[in-house]
């Protein structure tokens, strides 16, 4: 259980121990010599699986992950010197995402910084305010005292990835040398002085999430019953039971009679028969001036962060409603800067205080469901005929055809914003996953993959750009346990720009801002030995998904028209809400 072999073994093996008491399953360790001793304790940890993975870049989102589908804190380990600085993208995901990571920077000792010593920099609050916590470890000592130190830092540091709010803890790790497990005996005599079990019996079961808060004395719940002109937003949401927050949205929502307007990364269009309420195309309705004015609300209650759409969020500018913001953590989620009440509540809690029967109804409600009705069969239709390559379809095929409960990673730009308008609300249960902390493309393919690790069968909606950024996560492939469908949208490009007033201007618009790579992405999967199928039909793409992967990665390619796709939205979304 502990290495007694030399102080650095004792002090990486206590570590160790102490975090898998605490419940830690995962760990991600990267290649390098400072990060010896910890490498070493991991690896030899009977109950923590112990990845290793070259990039660190791609590390820390594959450690990100899985973090986010298991909401269990991960471990990363990496040398000194640039290595840490690598992670901070993942850090910042995972920041601003509230997903659990527990980074370990090895490092020099003291004694050795500041003097060109090789690979090192300062790392002393590396990651900045975008860790919840940072603190640097003593130098390992073979001294009883300093191992409950290092033993009760960790206990504060683990509860520090989950309160206030999850997120990353950085503590960055100085070891001298020797590294390697060289014997040294210093450290024999506390093998009679350390008794393992009473050393380590007090430490504290996982932490619990944090107790809900009470509504704000300040700010009293309006009578909300009383509106018939009320609106329901829920914005892009990763919950740990989605059945449950799907019930308790749409008891809110039958309690008050207002309509439940759902983003596409939120599990509410994946449980549609649960709320009579729930609205999809509101993006396409809002297009509309008419629908726009005639659909003003008088109050809205806003679920965590606003949905991507930018139709509504102008339209929310301009109805200037008073909103009221649901969400149990402290950030502020209104980047519109409007008339918005704060209300640190859960959304069971929120039903709790509100203490009304459900009611009929009210004429806004229903006018809110004729009008998405009969967009979505206008959408539903124009898809279904459309033999065309249209990347947007993409997505609407994927709402109909995952298997039951499948998790699916949606990548930033494009594949979002198809999601958003395209997803078909239906009960397939199926789990959106994503990086919206920062809306960044880097690490897309890592952390999908972290999500399929040990998880169902699992897709990844991705464009070309996103999935080459990130390419060395396709080195991840011989740890996955499990399968990951890689559906690629190539158009060769940015497509998000395409919908920017600076793809107007060519030059630079094209070299600068779409920056096509024309990859062969054949031969790339040859590359990595992942399985590649090149898609030419809606019917082989359905095929494809309806079957099962041979290979821990696959990738099905779709080739389609940048430029055509986005000219394709640009005269067509709107016109979906028109003339009823």
């Amino acid at each position: 259980m502990l290495d007694f072999r030399n102080t650095n073994t004792l002090w990486a093996s206590v570590l160790v121990e102490t975090l898998a008491r605490l419940g830690l399953t995962t760990a991600v360790l990267c290649p390098g010599s400072r990060s010896t001793p910890l490498t070493i304790a991991f690896a030899n940890h009977p109950k923590v699986e112990a990845i290793p993975v070259l990039d660190e870049r791609s590390a820390g989102f594959f450690a990100l992950g899985i973090a986010r589908q298991s909401n269990l804190p991960v471990v990363l380990v990496c040398s000194s010197g640039t290595a840490g600085a690598n992670f901070y993208p993942a850090v910042v995901e995972a920041k601003e995402s509230r997903a659990p990571l527990l980074v370990l920077t090895a490092d020099r000792p003291a004694e050795m910084r500041n003097c060109a010593s090789g690979q090192t920099i300062d790392q002393q609050k590396l990651f900045g305010s975008f860790a919840n916590a940072y603190a640097e470890l003593a130098t390992p000592a073979p001294d009883l005292k300093m191992l409950t130190y290092l033993r009760q830092t960790l206990i504060h540091a683990w509860g520090q990835t989950h309160l206030p709010a999850p997120g990353p803890v950085h503590l960055n790790c100085p070891f001298r040398d020797p590294l390697p497990p060289l014997p040294q005996p210093e450290t024999q005599p506390l093998i009679k002085l350390l008794d393992v079990e009473d050393f380590f019996s007090h430490l504290p079961p996982p932490p619990a999430p944090p107790a809900p808060l009470a509504p704000p004395v300040p700010c009293p719940l309006p009578n909300w019953p009383s509106c018939d002109r009320g609106l329901i937003i829920a914005g892009p949401a990763q919950p740990t039971a989605p059945k449950d927050y799907c019930t308790a949205v749409a008891d809110l929502s039958k309690t008050l009679g207002w309509p439940v307007l759902a983003e596409g990364l939120s599990p509410l269009r994946n449980h549609q028969s649960l709320n009579p309420y729930l609205i999809s195309t509101y993006d396409l309705i809002l297009r509309q001036p008419y629908w726009a004015e005639k659909l003003a609300p008088e109050q809205v209650i806003q679920l965590g962060p606003l949905p991507t759409s930018k139709a509504l969020r102008l339209w929310l500018e301009t109805t200037a409603a008073p909103r009221w913001l649901v969400d149990q953590g402290d950030r502020n989620l209104d980047p519109l800067h409007g008339k918005v009440i704060p209300l640190r509540l859960s959304i069971d809690q929120l039903a709790q205080a509100i203490g009304a029967p459900p009611k009929p109804c009210p004429a806004y409600t229903e006018l809110w469901r004729r009008i998405d009705t009969q967009v979505k069969q206008r959408l539903n239709q124009t898809l279904a005929e459309m033999d065309i390559v249209f990347e947007g379809k993409v997505a609407w095929i994927l709402s109909q055809t995952l298997p039951p409960g499948a998790p699916l990673f949606i990548a930033n730009s494009m594949p979002v914003r198809d999601v958003e308008f395209f997803w078909r609300p239906g009960d397939s249960g199926i789990r959106p996953f994503f990086n919206r902390g920062a809306n960044g493309i880097d690490g897309v393919l890592s952390t999908a993959i972290g999500m399929a690790h040990h998880n169902q069968s699992s897709v990844l909606l991705t464009g070309d750009l996103a999935l080459l950024h990130d390419t060395n996560g396709f080195l991840l492939s011989r740890r996955l346990q499990g399968h990951l469908t890689i559906v690629l949208i190539n158009n060769n490009g940015g497509g998000i720009f395409e919908m920017l007033p600076i793809a107007q201007f060519d030059p630079p618009f094209e070299e600068f801002f779409a920056t096509p790579q024309s990859v062969d992405f054949a031969q790339l999967c040859g590359a990595y030995g992942a399985d590649y199928e090149l898609i030419q039909t809606w019917e082989q793409l359905v095929r494809c998904l309806n079957s099962s992967p041979r290979s821990s990665i696959r990738v099905l390619e779709i080739r389609t028209n940048r430029k055509a796709d986005a000219q394709w939205r640009k005269h067509n979304l709107a016109k979906l809400a028109n003339s009823f």
